[in-house]
């Protein structure tokens, strides 16, 4: 196994996930860190955001990561050997008023991966742009749908249904001129 100081975002994620499982909690990666995975670390976020898939026994949360040599400090789980740190969100996995759409599960050296699909990261990314003005979750959205195959009709449809029809035209037109 590779070494936790050595580990990819992805790879710690899906090194934790995969405890996780082991353990009966049932997450779903999401935030930077999926926008980290989806564009082949070509974003760097420093945390990991973990989302229940139901509800978290934080006991078992803190024995599980514990085991990995986590420690809790304030929200957070730290290790020493790593830059990156855990946060655990309670669910369900969501995009404003929407569920998540689907779950990817990615296969890597560390273990499997769930994280949210590249679709749903991307309206992940724009949550944050059209909530609270967060022009870099925008520039997030472009990097994902430049980098994975989306379904722009489902982000279109989300939007509206957000009241950020003019927000989405932005979002569009700049992914089209980051294809070119």
């Amino acid at each position: 196994m590779k070494a936790i100081n050595k580990m990819t975002q992805g790879e710690l994620a899906a090194y934790i996930d995969t405890h996780l499982r082991k353990n009966g909690i049932s997450v779903v990666l999401s935030g930077g860190a999926s926008v980290a995975v989806y564009s082949d670390h070509l974003y760097v976020s420093k945390d990991l955001d973990f989302v229940a898939q139901f509800t978290l026994n934080q006991s078992r949360v803190n024995d599980a990561m514990q085991e990995l040599g986590f420690e809790k400090k304030g929200k957070y789980y730290r290790h020493q050997l790593t830059e990156y740190f855990v946060e655990f969100v309670p669910g369900p996995p969501s995009v404003g008023k929407d569920p998540i759409e689907r779950i990817d599960e990615l296969e890597m050296s560390t273990g499997i991966l769930r994280v949210i699909s590249p679709t749903d990261c991307v309206k992940d990314r724009l949550a944050a742009y059209y909530h609270w003005g967060d022009r870099q979750g925008l520039k997030q959205a472009v990097l994902v749908a430049k980098t994975n195959e989306i379904d722009m009709g489902s982000v279109e449809s989300w939007s509206q249904r957000e009241g950020k029809q003019a927000e989405f035209g932005e979002f569009k037109q700049l992914s089209k001129k980051m294809s070119q």
